[in-house]
């Protein structure tokens, strides 16, 4: 950020995530600290990186339904339990995509609560 020709560091930051396949915030203080303008910036910035979170679990569900018919005719045992531990993976980014999907929610009701 520029703020009269200088650069001053942002507060904050969005980095991105290779689990989960998107930028994750990361603030260095706490959301009361933000001046309005702030949250309002990290929260238009979030709506966009949330905004495509649903197609991320819709591929991630693929993935799983494609491993499940492998694991349907999987005789190899060892196989099907790398099988089992790859579905169960994904599933667990599913759930945490999920989680922060929600986030925003969160901060709204702390701005307007």
């Amino acid at each position: 950020m520029v703020v009269r020709g200088v650069n001053v560091p942002l507060r904050y930051e969005f980095v991105y995530d290779e689990r989960m396949g998107i930028r994750l915030p990361a603030l260095q203080h706490d959301w009361e600290e933000y001046s309005p303008s702030e949250r309002a910036d990290i929260l238009m910035e979030w709506e966009e990186i949330r905004s495509t979170i649903p197609d991320r679990i819709i591929k991630l569900e693929a993935m799983i339904i494609e491993k499940q018919t492998q694991l349907d005719v999987e005789e190899d045992f060892p196989r099907s339990c790398q099988l089992n531990s790859e579905i169960h993976e994904i599933a667990s980014v599913i759930n945490d995509l999920n989680i922060w999907f929600r986030v925003q929610q969160d901060y709204e009701t702390k701005i307007h609560g």
